[in-house]
């Protein structure tokens, strides 16, 4: 595990890859090469999290394909697409399915790394949301099945009233159920409780 921030450059022509692994490990960034779509794919399940440099137009596999398929895996990498001359409308295609930024070949250094830092943010904003998401569960965790109902309920904007007659309980016992809710979570107030359900993913249906 290197301390250095990694890009992963995905690129059919050695050129490219060559000039721009230079370009990026001047300005300190850790570089991995990939002379295909799918040579990265093979590895992208265990490969070290890093910003993703992806070719649009690629044999085999186009970059649009490879950013299609990290997206069905569940591999949240941040992508920059490198498009040529007059792929722009691919590029519209890959930014409306997440990309970060497309860069027009030969790119800019400039454009490249500002797109690649815009690329960590949301890298980091994703593992926080997954560290969030892992601490909650873990909270939730002390939690019955009941008063996991009840949070679940609170979660979905419903008033006690509603809650107890949803559950064929009593809204007293609801009370109960939600001053446990409370103690268990360490939350002082219900907006902390809903906090921690939101960040599990509850009160989303």
């Amino acid at each position: 595990m290197t301390d250095k921030r990694l890009v992963h450059i995905v690129d059919d022509e050695d050129g490219v890859r060559r000039s721009a692994s230079f370009m990026l490990k001047t300005q300190g960034f850790a570089v991995q090469t990939w002379p295909s779509g799918v040579a990265f794919l093979k590895e992208a399940r265990h490969v070290e999290p890093g910003c993703v440099l992806l070719d649009i137009r690629m044999p085999e596999m186009d970059g649009l394909e490879v950013q299609q398929e990290l997206h069905a895996r569940g591999i949240a990498l941040p992508v920059i697409v490198l498009t040529g001359h007059g792929d722009v409308s691919l590029a519209v295609r890959a930014m409306k399915a997440g990309a970060v930024d497309f860069l027009e070949k030969p790119m800019s250094g400039t454009a490249l790394i500002d797109a690649i830092h815009r690329g960590f943010e949301r890298l980091e904003a994703a593992e926080d949301v997954k560290a969030r998401a892992a601490d909650a569960e873990t909270l939730l965790g002390a939690l019955t099945v009941r008063e996991r109902e009840v949070l679940e309920g609170l979660a979905q904007g419903y008033p006690n009233k509603t809650i107890a007659y949803d559950l064929g309980i009593s809204a007293r016992t609801v009370e109960v159920h939600r001053a446990n809710v409370m103690a268990k979570l360490g939350a002082k107030s219900l907006s902390e409780a809903l906090r921690i359900a939101f960040a599990a993913g509850m009160g989303a249906g």
